[in-house]
């Protein structure tokens, strides 16, 4: 068993929400390892990295991707930082990776004033740069397929990933 397709990318993306379409579309389950993590530790996203660190999260998330592409076979969203870790990166090898790119206008844009995300913490547009320029090579590097999102609703995305992978 094995995901029907994995989304990646930064925040702002879309993947929860493009995610929800195509599993809608193909008749199969959704899941975001964000929303485990949340249910596994019953903290939200924000408090873990606030309480114990980004690299106590980072662990949880590790754990949260390896468990969602053993038992998954549906649709399944990454949070931003898991293709991160080399061990999350071994794993996507061989699965249908789709990252969907945004610029740094439309994530600014989608994302607003980060509340509840942070790794936005200080100056937005900033540091999602930032993260746009550090992770945009690695999101490349476990895809399969790159969209575009820019300019574009979650239902052209998700009609795009539905012509590439039938």
């Amino acid at each position: 068993m094995s995901p029907r397709v994995v989304l990646v990318g930064p925040m702002g993306a879309g993947k929860t929400t493009v995610a929800a379409l195509l599993g809608q579309a193909w008749g199969v389950p959704v899941r975001d390892t964000d929303a485990d993590i949340e249910a596994s530790t019953g903290r939200e996203i924000s408090d873990i990295f606030v309480e114990s660190g980004e690299e106590h999260f980072r662990e949880f998330e590790a754990a949260a991707v390896a468990a969602a592409v053993a038992e998954h076979d549906g649709v399944l969203a990454l949070g931003g930082g898991a293709v991160l870790r080399a061990e999350t990166r071994e794993l996507l090898a061989g699965l249908p990776v789709v990252f969907l790119r945004v610029g740094l206008g439309d994530a600014v844009k989608r994302v607003g004033l980060g509340v509840g995300r942070p790794l936005l913490l200080g100056n937005v547009r900033a540091r999602i740069k930032a993260l746009l320029d550090e992770r945009t090579p690695v999101y490349e590097s476990v895809a399969t397929h790159v969209v575009d999102t820019d300019g574009r609703t979650p239902a052209e995305v998700a009609a795009d990933i539905e012509e590439l992978l039938p």
